[in-house]
């Protein structure tokens, strides 16, 4: 740390900290009133094995706002061969739910994306407003394993891969 460089806004630097760490990626997904919606997140957490809960928090998009809205949501673990798809649900306009990117309805309604390393179908327990975004913390009710794909990383602005480091002698 720099103690010499001009003081920052705290937001700005905590922005920066958070740039600076890994997470996993994940896309989460609901039947909306006018068909499914979506949005890519890597605030994704295990919250609870017993009972199976999870977390994430989303800012005030319409896709959100959406989700919020929905009585359950798929939320999905991504692999390496994923990348394309996280980049186009990152940005406004992109392609979301094409046939070409293998997405199914689950019986439920939701969308499901069968090729994700994991789908955890969830219903919403608490949505807590914190600042400009909403903390949501949802009870798993299905999971739904995939192929084994390896993980996909978002660090620095940027989609990466990840790659065992070798075990220790």
């Amino acid at each position: 740390m720099d103690r010499g460089a001009a003081p920052e806004p705290v937001t700005e630097r905590f922005r920066e900290a958070f740039r600076r760490y890994p997470t996993g990626v994940a896309l989460i997904c609901a039947a909306g009133p006018e068909g499914p919606v979506g949005l890519t997140a890597s605030s994704v957490a295990s919250v609870s094995l017993a009972p199976p809960a999870l977390s994430f928090s989303v800012m005030g998009t319409r896709s959100a706002r959406l989700l919020l809205e929905a009585p359950s949501f798929v939320v999905h673990l991504l692999g390496r061969k994923h990348v394309d798809l996280a980049r186009a649900f990152a940005q406004t306009g992109g392609a979301r739910f094409v046939p070409e990117q293998g997405w199914r309805t689950l019986p439920s309604g939701e969308p499901i994306l069968p090729s994700a390393l994991a789908a955890l179908r969830a219903t919403p327990l608490h949505l807590v407003p914190v600042g400009d975004a909403t903390l949501v913390v949802a009870s798993v009710v299905e999971v739904f394993h995939g192929p084994d794909d390896g993980a996909l990383i978002h660090h620095a602005r940027a989609f990466a891969t990840s790659s065992p480091l070798p075990e220790e002698t």
